[in-house]
């Protein structure tokens, strides 16, 4: 049986994981920077371009979905495995849905591989490998290239419900 404590660290971690993907699909890379520790490495593929190095690398790597006129992230079969009361690794699946303002659509299928760490009452991430299962669709423009492609004129922050 699980202690009390442990089925709240757990609730806390599944919600941080819940949080970073509201707030990838709200937009708010600003905020999403409090889910991660300061040193934070988050590697997103094998490229070693493709890592952010820090949180503030992080937000502004995450600045590509600029180029998506809205996006749905969703996570499933999360697996938590408590390596201390202060340490755990974390599993989980994500369906990433993306869409153009032309109406275009893609999805990636992917997942998540996290080391989290407990600081003060929060679970954060420290580290982050997100390796991709799958895609439909085509993406529209290569990751470097997303960095330079402003906010669309007509992009409109989703409702927090």
């Amino acid at each position: 049986m699980r202690s009390i404590e442990e089925i709240i660290a757990r609730q806390k971690i599944e919600e941080t994981l819940a949080r970073y993907c509201n707030h990838l699909d709200s937009m708010t890379l600003g905020d999403l920077g409090q889910l991660f520790t300061e040193d934070c490495v988050v590697s997103f593929g094998p490229n070693p371009d493709l890592e952010a190095n820090g949180r503030e690398a992080l937000i502004a790597s995450l600045a590509r979905l600029w180029r998506w006129h809205r996006t749905a992230h969703h996570l499933c079969n999360v697996v938590i495995r408590f390596d201390t009361t202060k340490k755990a690794t974390v599993q989980s699946r994500v369906h990433a849905w993306h869409e153009t303002s032309d109406g275009a659509e893609a999805e990636i299928f992917g997942t998540y591989k996290d080391n989290m760490v407990k600081i003060d009452d929060k679970w954060l991430i420290n580290t982050r490998r997100m390796e991709m299962n799958g895609s439909r669709g085509i993406f529209s423009l290569p990751v470097p290239a997303a960095f330079r492609k402003p906010p669309p004129k007509n992009w409109v922050k989703p409702i927090n419900l």
